[in-house]
């Protein structure tokens, strides 16, 4: 695939092409440096708020709560991603991380779709609370869990039998850019079915709006850089502006610990009252204005 941190020199000496190649020539120069202590510093927070937050998560699922597991899963993913940015760190030989990259890119593919996931779960709490209340179980979560764990898999097997590194990064585009209309639908669709689910509390509502809201953010501000960088050639982009996309996909591991706070009750949703409440007194000021 496309080599994400490209070396005009070194590319036309070698056939290597791939997404996430880890190599030295990130960390020459002053942005170099400032990158690596950026990665530094997500993996020194990241990596113990992780391990706290599965750790409290599991305990949820053990209470039969079935809402964490997706979370939980995606928080795995996350502490694949942390290893995968430690060895990058390490600047350990390339041929020996060959296999970290494919790793680090079947995460975040991964990922997006436990994004999915948790956006379609919180959705069928709203708009069909009856359904998820008699059909949600422990044995369904799991095998959805198994499902997203294959998808990537096999769609890196599929493009592996390809040739050509172009036709590898817009199928990897491709696979990416799909749950993009999804979580505008969940969105939108919980949004219309606020006002009929009278069986939801209102601060879990609060809750669940905000948790699909931050989940189209976190998909449309980190990972969506990518995608359009693999769509656009990434080779035409200026040097800076191309690590600071792929800087933004290095976020995303925090950004999921922020899933876990809306999961949790409590200070949070005071919180969101508080805005809510806001919001409406503004309207309300707006509608006696006219």
């Amino acid at each position: 695939m496309e080599d994400f941190y490209i070396n005009n020199t070194s590319q036309a000496n070698s056939g290597d092409h791939n997404i996430f190649k880890f190599n030295d020539s990130v960390y020459n120069g002053d942005v170099g440096f400032i990158f690596k202590v950026v990665i530094c510093i997500i993996i020194c927070i990241g990596l113990p708020l992780t391990l706290t937050a599965i750790y409290a998560l599991f305990s949820l699922v053990r209470n039969d709560h079935v809402a964490p597991i997706y979370i939980i899963n995606l928080l795995i993913l996350d502490l694949i991603q942390f290893c995968c940015m430690i060895v990058e760190v390490a600047q350990t030989e390339e041929k020996k991380i060959n296999i970290i990259f494919q790793i680090y890119t079947y995460s975040l593919g991964a990922s997006i779709g436990f994004m999915v996931c948790v956006a379609l779960e919180r959705y069928l709490v709203i708009a069909c609370p009856l359904w998820y209340r008699f059909k949600r179980t422990i044995k369904i979560s799991v095998l959805v869990c198994v499902v997203v764990w294959l998808l990537p898999a096999l769609c890196f097997l599929t493009v592996s039998f390809c040739s050509y590194d172009r036709i590898k990064d817009i199928t990897f585009a491709i696979f990416c850019l799909l749950p993009l209309p999804l979580l505008i639908f969940f969105l939108g669709g919980t949004l219309r079915a606020l006002s009929a689910s009278n069986a939801v509390p209102s601060d879990e509502k609060r809750r669940i709006v905000a948790m699909l809201v931050l989940v189209l953010l976190i998909y449309t501000l980190l990972f969506l850089p990518m995608i359009i960088w693999l769509v656009t050639k990434g080779a035409r982009m200026n040097n800076f502006l191309t690590k600071m996309s792929f800087t933004f996909v290095r976020l995303s591991p925090l950004a999921d610990l922020v899933l876990y706070v809306f999961m949790k009750k409590g200070a949070i949703d005071k919180l969101l009252a508080s805005v809510c409440c806001c919001r409406m007194d503004n309207n309300d000021v707006s509608i006696a204005a006219l």
